[in-house]
């Protein structure tokens, strides 16, 4: 059974930092994608980021892009979502997804955890 596991969440002020994790069972990570999506109150949930685990090949958002890094660790089947420069505008319920290659759209994606919120206020 395919599970994944949301961390790191929680309150920070406007610039500051968080780092998500996103730990998996049930699969072989280094053989998925794994992308993080986020929902704000009242609005769709919208893509972030991903990661390629077959060659660790990464793509953005434009509205995190040089801000958010991910990366993974295929010994400890998890990913990470480092958030530097943090605005308000980031709040939201970071959720994880994995998926054989990245897509952008929710439909592309099998398994889904349970999310973890972000909030950036001061």
């Amino acid at each position: 059974q395919v599970q994944l596991v949301e961390s790191g969440g929680g309150l920070v002020q406007p610039g500051g930092s968080l780092r998500l994790s996103c730990a998996a069972s049930g699969l072989t990570l280094g053989y998925w994608a794994i992308s993080w999506f986020r929902q704000a109150p009242g609005k769709e949930r919208d893509w972030v980021s991903c990661i390629n685990n077959s060659d660790n090949s990464t793509s953005y958002a434009d509205s995190v892009k040089g801000r958010f890094t991910i990366s993974g660790d295929n010994g400890k089947n998890t990913v990470y979502l480092q958030m530097n420069s943090l605005k308000p505008e980031d709040t939201a319920v970071y959720y994880c997804a994995t998926t054989r290659w990245c897509g952008v759209e929710e439909y592309d994606y099998e398994y889904w955890g349970q999310g973890t919120q972000v909030t950036v206020s001061s």
